[in-house]
């Protein structure tokens, strides 16, 4: 190698460092690359996405071909270093000494860290392009790889670190998914990422969660008089009415409006014929999934449901509609929204009724009010009292102030929320 110009061994080690660099990139790029992604420009037809995804598949001999060759690089890169410092200054311990620290330096710097670095800012570009390479590669020096990684399998075997199958490679947990969906905000819109926020919830909640609570159902008692029951039918929003026969307990079924309306137009209504028109009530127990009350509404061919406890008392009632509304929000309601709204006051507070669902205070208000127990404000405030509470009776849940404004037939009836301190 002395007889070779000293401007052609300076030339050919910055070409290895180069090759160095390149490789550590392409190391890096493939590891640092979105699976999915390339999965999306894959289904599209994208040849190198392909066959990236083909060698992150065969990771032990992706990473064997790359390391191949890197080290193959840095050990020319080292030897050809030592040549040259010897020739510039003899077989000097010190220039030895030295040129192997600053071929230490120069693989740190221009073959590892900063390659790196823009393989992992720019992985997903580059990740096609070294594809095509690196198969290349892999195929010309498979049975080098093949060889060298039959020692590494028999050293992780000896380890007890044998690699899992490659099925397990792209599963990915609940919690790691709501954490893509998070980080994505410059991707997914605010309103679709909230959507697939509720979504994720909806294995962790039950229709108790959503119901609309006992107190708060509207249905039609079979004691009114005739007179009564047509008053309420001609002023109801709903379309479906659950049917009681003296005690909300005793439900005796549910009542179509549009069918009522038909048999109205042909004779008469009475209590009669309106047990007649009733349909069966569907009864749901309370620790019901929402997730699967979904399903089941679907392969029952049910809109509404009555939740019950585990002894059969009725504790609410919920319908196809509060399960969308709790994946994407209020969308639709035949009946006037105004009470609804719910926000702070000038004065931080705001006053709401003691039938509302504690979930949907802690969404539109971004409180913390506990929800593992009473479901609704009244709930909550007699189970921490222990007792039906006297007007003006103020306490603070959590870090919440509240205040009774007013009581009814033994029930919460309006409490006011005081917005918590900072």
């Amino acid at each position: 190698m002395t007889d070779i110009p000293l401007s052609v061994q300076i030339s050919a080690l910055a070409l290895l460092l180069v090759f160095s660099g390149l490789f550590s990139m392409a190391e890096t790029t493939m590891m640092v690359a979105n699976r999915y992604r390339l999965k999306s420009m894959a289904s599209s037809g994208h040849r190198g996405a392909t066959l990236a995804l083909n060698l992150l598949g065969q990771t032990e001999k992706l990473l064997g071909v790359i390391l191949l060759f890197n080290n193959l690089v840095n050990a020319a890169a080292a030897t050809l270093v030592s040549v040259i410092t010897i020739a510039l200054f003899g077989e000097e311990r010190w220039a030895l000494g030295a040129g192997t620290l600053a071929v230490t330096f120069m693989i740190l710097v221009f073959s590892e860290i900063t390659p790196k670095v823009i393989g992992a800012r720019y992985a997903d570009r580059l990740a096609v392009i070294y594809a095509f390479p690196l198969t290349f590669l892999l195929r010309a020096s498979y049975f080098a790889v093949w060889f060298v990684n039959l020692f590494v399998a028999v050293l992780l075997r000896a380890l007890r670190l044998a690699p899992q199958g490659e099925n397990g490679q792209d599963q990915v947990s609940t919690e790691e998914l709501r954490s893509m969906v998070l980080e994505a905000g410059h991707v997914i819109p605010s309103k679709h990422r909230s959507i697939l926020l509720n979504m994720f919830e909806l294995e962790d909640i039950t229709v108790e969660d959503v119901m609309t609570p006992r107190g708060a159902i509207e249905g039609i008692d079979l004691s009114d008089t005739i007179e009564d029951i047509r008053q309420q039918l001609a002023t109801s929003y709903h379309t479906r009415l659950p049917v009681f026969d003296g005690e909300t307990d005793n439900v005796v079924g549910i009542l179509h409006l549009r069918r009522m309306l038909s048999h109205t137009l042909e004779e008469r209504l009475d209590h009669e014929a309106l047990r007649n028109i009733l349909s069966k009530p569907y009864f749901i127990p309370a620790d019901t999934p929402v997730y699967s009350q979904l399903q089941f509404f679907q392969e029952n061919k049910q809109r509404m449901g009555l939740v019950v406890d585990e002894y059969g008392e009725l504790l609410g009632l919920v319908t196809v509609e509060d399960i969308i509304e709790e994946m994407i929000g209020k969308f639709t309601t035949s009946a006037p929204a105004g009470g609804d709204h719910v926000a702070w006051h000038a004065s931080d507070s705001v006053l709401v009724d003691g039938a509302h669902n504690l979930r949907d205070l802690n969404r539109k208000l971004g409180l913390n009010l506990p929800v593992n127990g009473p479901k609704t404000v009244n709930g909550l405030i007699v189970e921490y009292l222990q007792d039906i509470p006297e007007a003006g009776l103020s306490i603070r849940i959590g870090d919440v102030p509240i205040e009774v404004v007013q009581t009814q037939d033994r029930m919460v009836k309006t409490a006011r929320l005081f917005k918590p301190r900072t």
